[in-house]
């Protein structure tokens, strides 16, 4: 059975960044950080107090009002996100089938603030209990891509991956395999988080993960960097419409890349560190450069899981070089985790938005807040520090690793090639 070829037709996205997919774009390719303390909850007594946390986020035109308070956060920005993309895609009932639509979101927690809320209060009681009947259905992680499919009718595979830091990267690439083989004609995929709140920020604290530059909350994230220390914890949601070419193509929608490649690894090694020498990174890069039939020279440009930890950002690395060799030193590569922050299971959806905007608009954004290169790192790598590069991206590959060892990359190609 020929495969079949699968583009990206419609974006979406509420980041720290910007509420729109231009906002976001315009601010990435121009450097600048999402950072700023920490407004959900009172973080003073915590060792970090800063975070990329999403600005004036309103949901009101998209979910009502009474609906809002039977949704967790990170489901509420996965609706905004998919509306957009529905929106920007050029969709309505009368040029698709919903039977041939579904929807696979990825997210790594889910609904850990309604989970928290819900049982802190259930702590401070005398034991009898008094649950919210949607406690559940706003908690588990599934939830956004029930509620997506909902919202436009979409009858199609349904189910959220969990992969930590890799889920909607894995969300991704399942997507584009329904539609490669014949099983759907059109994908609502993506991811969205919301821990930017009392327990992901202390249990991240507790293992030294999150970057502890209160003073400097605006250059902590600082990926490649000597002093760097730790990630900063991010938050958001972004939707991507993939859909079978022919049937875009029928249909006049506008393309933005063609999706032509995904892989996936583990590490094997350990719960949270990465192989020392990139293993798995190594080898999901590959994967993904074999599923796309493509040799790491047809490659412009990698967007690196880069999280500004000490220890991946230098495994990482080594991979890169392990898999393209001298041509590494003709590529860009960048972390835009240096301006979103670290969006955990939507991370994998931001950075493919980023990708295949690059590859559209042949502009690579920047690693923003470098100082001092890493002396491990090798400095013939252009690690685009600080401002954006201009130049022609025919493809660009997105990297994302997640806790548990998990490793998972993806394509983007222009369209038309």
């Amino acid at each position: 059975m020929p495969l079949r070829r699968v583009v990206v037709t419609g974006l979406g996205a509420v980041t720290p960044l910007g509420n729109t997919v231009q906002d976001t774009w315009t601010a990435l390719i121009n450097g600048v950080s999402g950072a700023e303390m920490i407004t959900h909850f009172d973080a003073s007594k915590f060792k970090t107090r800063f975070a990329c946390e999403v600005k004036n986020f309103d949901p009101s035109g998209v979910i009502d009002r009474k609906a809002v308070g039977r949704l967790d956060l990170f489901a509420q920005y996965a609706l905004v996100a998919a509306d957009q993309a529905y929106i920007d895609a050029g969709l309505n009932p009368d040029n698709f089938d919903p039977d041939r639509s579904g929807v696979i979101w990825g997210s790594g927690i889910g609904g850990l603030e309604t989970f928290f809320k819900e049982v802190y209060n259930f702590a401070k009681g005398d034991g009898t209990p008094r649950f919210n009947p949607f406690f559940i259905p706003k908690m588990i992680a599934d939830i956004a891509s029930g509620h997506i499919s909902m919202r436009f009718g979409f009858r199609g595979p349904n189910f959220t991956t969990v992969s930590a830091c890799a889920s909607s990267t894995n969300a991704i690439i399942d997507s584009m395999f329904y539609i490669r083989m014949g099983k759907a004609d059109i994908m609502m995929t993506g991811g969205s988080e919301a821990a930017v709140n009392e327990p992901a920020m202390g249990g991240f604290n507790a293992m030294h993960a999150l970057s502890e530059r209160n003073d400097s909350f605006k250059t902590a994230s600082r990926p490649f960097d000597v002093s760097r220390d730790g990630f900063v914890m991010g938050e958001g949601g972004c939707a991507l419409i993939l859909e079978e070419l022919e049937h875009a193509l029928k249909r006049g929608a506008t393309i933005y890349a063609e999706i032509v490649g995904g892989g996936a690894s583990a590490d094997a090694h350990h719960i949270t560190a990465p192989h020392p020498e990139g293993l798995g990174a190594l080898n999901v890069m590959k994967a993904a450069l074999e599923d796309a039939g493509m040799q790491p020279e047809d490659l412009d440009y990698i967007n690196v899981h880069g999280t500004s930890t000490p220890l991946g950002d230098i495994a990482e690395t080594k991979a890169i070089l392990g898999v393209f060799g001298d041509h590494a030193y003709k590529m860009n590569i960048s972390s835009t985790k240096s301006m979103t922050g670290h969006l955990l299971g939507a991370a994998g959806a931001l950075e493919a938005m980023a990708s295949l905007l690059a590859v559209k608009h042949d502009i690579v954004p920047p690693t923003i807040n470098q100082e001092n290169l890493d002396p491990e790192l090798d400095s013939k790598l252009n690690f685009t520090f600080n401002k954006a590069q201009k130049r022609t991206v025919r493809a660009a590959l997105s990297n994302t690793f997640g806790f548990g060892g998990h490793n998972a990359s993806v394509i983007f190609r222009k369209y038309p090639a």
